[in-house]
């Protein structure tokens, strides 16, 4: 197990060299048990909410390819993908993801999607005309939908995208421990939710005697480590893995916002444009605040001999809590860096260099 990566990051000639590269740390990838359940994954897991928008079909196969090739066992996506929803593209992430599963084995592959749930007037859900209420109904609906786009008859992880408090636990928690009787979901987990959330709905599956949360997956990143403050103790005492999204703060970590910068096709710089709430999330990832943690985080990386997206991953993916992380591109250079976080640990020196930014910059997101 390495603590410093002085060959990543370096140049990489062409898609040839990136895929020699990658396949050469395919028996490095680190993994970790989901929860209290069976299902084993790789430490890194690869998100699909790009794919049909930012990434096209032939793009998003060669990800996923070169995603397997690499190690990475674990897919996660959602039957709101891609994002931001439309409801035009309602499912297309589920049907590429889908394809791609045909010129696989099933077994060789753990599978996450998500049902909607009410987005709380954040973002709409693009199916079922946005009545998406985490009730018998819209469940049902929604897994029968997913597995058919999927081409699978079970999905190994199912998740609430947001939590739907005002249904109640206790009605959720049982059409989810339905399926999994049926043999359509092999375990659950959740998304978004807060700390009362996850205690209160471990609370109500030990009292009905059906299956609990597993995971939990939420936003969690070197500029966003809010989930420490309670979440993280939660995790701990119930046995619930964290599954974190984001943590490169939506690119922002990549470092291509700094000083400015506004990438063409970037999913910011396409929020900013669209106002609304889409600019709101934009610039709660992209403000000063972030700009500077970002800087500090990217000396950090530099001194520790690798890039700070290499860095970023393998942060998320070093605590106690995580079982794996949720990382995201939207074409196939983006990959490498990622990737050789897979088997990276930071040196005790290198966590206190970032606990002192996260402690003189708190939280950068707000």
């Amino acid at each position: 197990m390495r603590t410093l990566a002085p060959e990543i990051g370096g140049p990489y000639q062409g898609a040839a060299d990136r895929r020699q590269f990658i396949r050469a740390r395919k028996t490095q990838m680190q993994t970790k048990r989901l929860g209290k359940s069976a299902i084993v994954v790789s430490s890194i897991c690869m998100g699909t909410m790009t794919f049909g928008a930012q990434a096209d079909e032939k793009t998003a196969f060669r990800v996923l390819d070169m995603s397997l090739d690499a190690g990475i066992n674990f897919f996660d996506t959602a039957e709101n993908y891609p994002v931001p929803p439309k409801e035009e593209w309602a499912g297309l992430t589920e049907e590429i993801v889908g394809r791609w599963m045909k010129t696989k084995r099933r077994d060789e592959v753990i599978i996450a999607t998500k049902v909607c749930g009410p987005s709380h007037g954040w973002i709409k859900g693009s199916q079922r005309a946005g009545m998406t209420a985490l009730d018998r109904h819209n469940i049902t609906r929604a897994i029968e939908a997913s597995l058919t786009r999927l081409g699978t008859d079970y999905v190994d992880l199912y998740q609430t995208h947001w939590p739907d408090h005002g249904t109640g636990y206790e009605e959720t928690l049982d059409v989810l421990d339905d399926l999994i009787r049926e043999g359509k979901v092999r375990i659950i987990g959740s998304s978004n939710d807060t700390a009362w959330g996850l205690t209160k709905s471990v609370a109500v599956a030990e009292k009905m005697g059906v299956s609990r949360y597993q995971t939990i997956q939420n936003n969690f990143s070197l500029n966003n480590r809010r989930f420490e403050d309670e979440l993280a103790q939660v995790c701990r005492q119930e046995g619930v893995s964290l599954i974190p999204y984001s943590p490169l703060a939506g690119g922002v970590l990549s470092g291509k916002y700094q000083n400015g910068a506004r990438p063409e096709g970037a999913r910011f710089s396409n929020y900013l444009k669209l106002g609304g709430r889409q600019a709101v999330m934009a610039t709660r990832f992209v403000n000063d605040k972030s700009m500077a943690s970002t800087e500090r985080f990217a000396a950090i990386a530099a001194e520790a001999g690798m890039p700070l997206v290499t860095l970023a991953t393998a942060w998320s993916k070093q605590h106690d809590f995580v079982a794996s992380t949720i990382v995201g591109v939207t074409h196939e250079d983006q990959l490498a860096d990622i990737f050789a976080a897979g088997d990276v640990t930071l040196t005790p020196e290198v966590m206190k260099a970032i606990d002192a930014v996260s402690k003189e910059i708190l939280y950068p997101m707000g």
